[in-house]
C-alpha cells in the first residue's frame, strides 16, 4: 500500500514545502523570536521547569525555533528532524540567534545509528506522535536516549480531535486507529491559505497505547493530565476565550484538545 511504503518520501516531501511558509508565518513569529522571545508555551515551560545546564534532546524539532527557545532558558540543546530544509533553517537560526546548538537530519527510527549520548530530558510537542506508525519503537528510541532518571516531556494534541473532521461537524476516524491515513493537505495549520497542496500520511494514537508503549520501555509515568485548551490557534471554529487559550467553539470546554505526559526512565 503506497501509504505505508512511502510515508516517510510522502512526509518528507509535505514537510519540505511547510518550512519556508511557516518561517514567514505570524503562526510562528521567527522575527520576534530573533528578538529574543521564548516560543514555548506555558503548559511545557511548568512541565520542563529549569532547565538550565540540562542536556536536552528534542524529538521532531520542526526548524527548530523550539529546540533554540530551550537552549534560551540555558539548556545544552540537540534537535533531531527528518526534513532537511528544516535543518538547514534551524541551522541557521542557531547562527543568527547566537544560541549554541546541534542539529541532525535523520528519520527519527534510524537516530541510534547516528547519536551515541544519554540526556537529562528528552521532549516533543505537539503534532508529533501522528506522523509516527510504531509507538513502541518511539518509546524504546526515548529510553535509549535518557540517562538513568533523566525525564521525558511530552505535549501532544488529544487524539480525540483526529477523530472529526476538518470543520469539527461529524466523526470520521476510530480513536485508535492502526491503519495509516492518507489525505490530501491543503494549506497549512501555520497559513490555511498557503499555496501548498501535498498528501500526508498520519496514525491515531489513542492515550493508552502512548502510555502502555512508554511503560514497556522502562519509562515511569510521573504525570499525565489533559488540557480543556489548545495554546495554538491550528483549528477551525476557534475563539480565544483567554489570551493565548484557544477553545472549538461550538464544544466549549467539554472537548480535551491537548494532553501532557512527563516520564521518568527507570535506573
Amino acid at each position: 500500500m503506497k501509504s505505508d511504503y512511502n510515508y516517510i518520501e510522502i512526509n518528507k516531501k509535505l514537510w519540505n514545502e511547510r518550512v519556508h511558509v511557516h518561517s514567514e508565518s505570524k503562526f510562528y513569529d521567527v522575527n520576534g523570536f530573533l528578538a529574543g522571545n521564548i516560543a514555548l508555551n506555558q503548559i511545557e515551560l511548568n512541565l520542563l521547569g529549569d532547565i538550565k545546564g540540562k542536556k536536552v534532546l528534542h524529538l521532531q524539532c520542526h526548524f527548530g525555533i523550539d529546540t533554540l527557545s530551550l537552549g534560551r532558558l540555558g539548556a545544552h540543546v540537540t534537535g533531531v528532524d527528518f526534513s532537511d530544509e528544516a535543518i538547514h533553517l534551524a541551522n541557521d537560526l542557531s547562527l543568527k540567534s547566537a544560541i549554541e546548538s546541534s542539529f541532525m537530519c535523520c528519520n527519527l527510527y534510524d537516530l541510534p545509528n547516528y547519536l551515541d549520548q544519554k540526556f537529562d530530558i528528552v521532549y516533543t510537542s505537539y503534532g508529533t506522535i501522528e506522523w509516527l506508525p510504531d509507538l513502541d519503537n518511539w518509546a524504546s528510541i526515548i529510553s535509549v536516549f535518557l540517562k538513568p532518571n533523566g525525564r521525558f516531556v511530552f505535549v501532544e494534541f488529544h487524539p480525540v480531535i483526529w477523530m472529526f473532521d476538518n470543520k469539527f461537524d461529524k466523526i470520521i476516524y476510530k480513536y485508535n486507529k492502526s491503519n495509516s491515513i492518507l489525505e490530501l493537505e491543503d494549506g497549512t495549520y501555520a497559513d490555511p491559505d498557503a499555496n501548498i497542496k501535498s498528501e500526508s500520511v498520519t496514525w491515531n494514537h489513542g492515550v493508552g497505547e502512548v502510555v502502555t508503549s512508554l511503560l514497556n520501555n522502562d519509562i515511569n509515568i510521573i504525570s499525565l493530565n489533559d488540557y480543556d485548551y489548545s495554546p495554538y490557534n491550528c483549528f477551525e471554529g476557534t475563539v480565544e476565550f483567554e489570551k493565548g487559550k484557544f477553545r472549538i467553539k461550538k464544544f466549549g470546554d467539554k472537548l480535551p484538545l491537548v494532553y501532557s505526559i512527563v516520564g521518568k526512565k527507570k535506573r
